[in-house]
């Protein structure tokens, strides 16, 4: 169930609140669990029930770990907490790349191919199984006790507004919040949830869906069709596409779970206007890139090695990170990308920005970000090459009449509102936007105002159009 969906809108959102609102505190959690079931059951019925087992068991094992009587016991119950974590993600994931892969090496060396049935992947399982193992290592490591209550433990995981695409909350800062909200539980976090909430609606429907009518339909064709402007004009078309795509869902889940008393971390901090990749990742899906700091980079040695051991680590830490994305070639090629740009950060990349200048290095490190999206957004890798080769070769001919009038002003807005804050009264309009703790009257019926606009406007579109689709629903 998307959020931008008729029956997300006006069926499943006005019920949940509804209920939600009505029951005494005490059964608000179970509200949020029996609604969160059935929205991912909504999605992926053949597995609800297999991810609910795994939960259920992973609670117990994480029982486990806090009654343990031994540190030798409490790792084993960590192990088989992580064993069947990472194993169902590699199962579902990435059983069938492993096993074509495999099949494309015994075909060259005149070997039979191995038969198997294609698995189908759970919808949003790479967000779920990265939260499911933050909770059984910050019990294990002992930074917060686990839930007591089964259902509790279930709502953290499940939690609709962030369990398909994220943003990826640790344990240690939510853990609170789930047992006893009531403090944040006040009209004004209702009414800045529900503006947040609607402004990321409208980044989803009015810029990243009409982008990618026209994005889908030109990657479609050859790399021969299209010229050099087309290939950058559909390169830059979907640099917008996935902010907008992306950071809409993360404004909406953040503005939902504010609706119910909870606080959810920023995944977004304006990363288009990055000084380096370095940079970069810590603006753009930043629940990823905390994630594996702490959880990856960090139990790797992290900062505190060699310098050729540090840019090993790099490198394994985004390599998984773009396999993370997706079982396939291109995202490993995206991760090894961005891997690379931040070695050389290291190496030598920062000082020459500094040498260079803010306004310059913004521009270099954009272009280091369209490059890798296009890396991101095609699977064939002989395709994706094709295509960065028409990016870097003047080829005249091409098919631009693809792109329409609409195209490029949603574009022009997209790039607008991507680089709006480098500017002083850019930053200070977005922190009374989306920050301010103006409680006045009129602060509170200015956000409503402008919520209902933005969430009428969205809604006219989705009405009146089909095509809705949403990138990260597929990691």
């Amino acid at each position: 169930m998307v959020f931008s969906s008729v029956v997300f809108l006006f069926y499943f959102f006005p019920l949940f609140f509804l209920f939600y609102y009505l029951v005494p505190r005490n059964f608000k959690n179970y509200v949020i669990l029996i609604f969160s079931v059935f929205f991912y059951a909504w999605g992926a019925p053949k597995f609800i029930f297999l991810v609910l087992f795994s939960m259920i068991l992973n609670y117990f094992l994480v029982r486990g770990i806090e009654k343990a009587n031994s540190k030798k016991e409490r790792k084993i119950y960590l192990i088989l907490s992580l064993f069947i974590n990472v194993g169902l993600l590699v199962y579902f994931k990435y059983f069938n790349f492993f096993i074509e892969n495999i099949n494309e090496f015994l075909a060259l060396t005149g070997f039979e191919n191995i038969t198997w049935t294609s698995i189908a992947l759970p919808i949003g399982i790479s967000f779920f199984t990265f939260q499911s193992i933050t909770y059984s290592v910050d019990v294990y490591r002992g930074i917060h006790k686990p839930l007591k209550k089964l259902s509790d433990y279930l709502v953290y995981i499940l939690m609709f507004p962030q369990l398909i695409a994220g943003p990826i909350i640790r344990y240690n800062t939510i853990a609170d919040q789930i047992e006893n909200r009531a403090k944040n539980e006040i009209l004004v976090n209702r009414i800045s949830g529900f503006q947040r909430f609607c402004i990321g609606l409208a980044k989803k429907v009015l810029i990243a869906n009409i982008m990618a009518e026209t994005v889908d339909k030109v990657y479609a064709l050859s790399p021969e069709q299209l010229s050099f402007f087309d290939s950058w004009l559909v390169a830059l078309g979907y640099t917008i596409q996935i902010y907008f795509d992306f950071s809409g869902y993360s404004d909406m889940a953040i503005g939902i779970g504010k609706m119910i008393g909870f606080k959810f971390p920023e995944n977004f901090n304006n990363p288009y206007v990055s000084g380096s990749i370095s940079e970069f990742w810590r603006r753009w899906h930043i629940t990823l890139g905390e994630w594996m700091k702490e959880y990856l980079y960090i139990p790797l040695g992290g900062n505190r090695v060699s310098q050729m051991r540090l840019y090993l680590n790099l490198w394994v830490v985004f390599l998984l990170s773009g396999l993370w994305h997706g079982a396939s070639w291109n995202f490993v090629l995206w991760g090894a990308w961005h891997g690379l740009f931040l070695i050389f950060d290291r190496m030598f990349l920062l000082k020459f920005y500094k040498v260079i200048g803010r306004s310059l290095s913004v521009i270099i490190t954009f272009l280091i970000v369209v490059i890798g999206w296009v890396f991101f957004r095609i699977e064939n890798i002989n395709d994706a090459f094709g295509f960065l080769l028409n990016m870097f070769s003047v080829k005249q001919k091409g098919l631009s009449l693809l792109f329409d009038k609409e195209f490029f002003l949603i574009l022009g807005l997209g790039l607008c509102f991507s680089f709006f804050t480098i500017m002083g009264i850019g930053a200070r309009i977005e922190k009374y936007v989306f920050f301010s703790n103006n409680e006045s009257k009129k602060s509170l019926i200015y956000k409503s105002i402008v919520a209902v606009i933005l969430f009428l406007l969205s809604v006219s579109f989705i009405v009146s159009g089909g095509f809705n689709p949403f990138i990260y629903f597929r990691f």
